[in-house]
């Protein structure tokens, strides 16, 4: 009896998926990685402190100011870390997009700033050049200077530990009053933002470290919000995803709680009780309050299952950006005037809508 030839891997046409022979999904297809998820590398020293240490007023609002306290306020949430390998071997760094057999998915930066609130106009996150071409001690000295805390040792380049800033902010926590001058709460504020940067929104492979160069913008704090954040964000996980994305990576960084989001794999939250308050912006407060994905603990569920639930699907069961949660803008907290633009697309979406006149 004559068996069918195997299939073909893909891609059929190589003149654009160039990296193919390189690609991650070259490597399951061979049998080298099939059962080897990737290691999302995160800290939780931010969370675990403010667990410990919750933050004063005064310092809140200083983070409220900044741009930044929607993460603070979503807190830790769950990794899964097959669905992640899973969307990673689909990324391809040619395209920036995953390829599913619904056809070509990606992040945007509407879905930063719907799901996880994080600003997306404004200036963009850039170095001048001088920053980075200083030196270990000068960044020793502007740390120093703008947080009152100098790191010792002079090896490990632009970087500081995560833990030597968690250990020094417990040290100066119980001097944070009403009475503290602004000078204080600006500095430990400017460790709290080092801390969010290095162990959630910018974590890099070591684990461990944050990069002294984020101090450069966080000299003024009142001038955070100028900035296009959510851009800069989208483009780390980019840049991570297409990294992973080739070889045999054992680990991966960035925000991975977006990716997790753009792809739900899951039943659509049910509509809201009849008189229910909900918060604003961002989308994911439904996902952390009505989910539990608040949870301590990463899911590790059968990587195999997961491929096969991606290459199962078909169209419908990929949400067309995250408006589509929700067909009513006030259930979501979506602000029509603030926001017109995602008023608009939750109307196109809902197909009972008669409301088209929103620019």
């Amino acid at each position: 009896m004559d068996f069918p030839p195997p299939a073909h891997p893909g891609p059929a046409e190589d003149q654009l998926l160039v990296l193919q022979g390189d690609h991650r999904s070259s490597f399951v297809w061979e049998g080298q990685l099939s059962m080897q998820p990737l290691r999302p590398r995160r800290l939780d020293d931010l969370w675990e402190f403010i667990g410990e240490h919750p933050f004063h007023a005064r310092v809140v609002a200083r983070l409220q100011a900044t741009g930044f306290y929607t993460i603070f306020e979503l807190g830790r949430m769950q990794l899964d870390w097959s669905l992640i390998t899973a969307l990673v071997e689909r990324w391809r760094p040619e395209t920036h997009t995953f390829h599913l057999p619904t056809g070509e998915a990606t992040i945007t930066l509407e879905d930063v700033q719907v799901l996880c609130g994080l600003r997306i106009d404004g200036q963009a996150v850039a170095l001048p050049q001088y920053i980075r071409s200083m030196t270990r001690a000068q960044f020793l000295d502007m740390m120093g200077n703008l947080t009152g805390y100098r790191p010792q040792g002079d090896v490990g380049g632009s970087r500081v530990a995560l833990s030597a800033i968690r250990d020094h902010m417990a040290f100066l926590h119980p001097d944070i009053t009403g009475e503290t001058e602004d000078l204080h709460i600006e500095r430990y504020t400017r460790l709290a933002l080092l801390l969010l940067f290095g162990c959630v929104l910018f974590p890099n492979t070591s684990g461990s470290k944050v990069s002294m160069r984020f101090l450069h913008h966080l000299q003024q704090l009142d001038g955070l919000p100028q900035y296009s954040w959510g851009a800069a964000v989208l483009a780390y996980l980019y840049r991570s995803m297409c990294r992973a994305s080739m070889g045999p990576a054992v680990d991966i960084c960035g925000f991975l709680p977006l990716l997790q989001r753009i792809m739900p794999l899951q039943p659509p939250l049910p509509p809201l009780a009849p008189g229910e308050a909900y918060p604003f912006l961002p989308l994911d407060f439904r996902w952390i309050l009505r989910r539990g994905n608040y949870r301590g603990t990463d899911a590790h569920h059968n990587l195999s299952l997961i491929r096969d639930v991606l290459d199962m699907l078909v169209d419908g069961h990929v949400a067309d950006g995250p408006t589509t949660y929700s067909s009513d803008p006030a259930s979501c907290g979506v602000d029509a005037a603030a926001h017109p633009h995602i008023k608009r697309r939750l109307d196109d979406d809902d197909p009972d809508s008669n409301d088209k006149t929103t620019p």
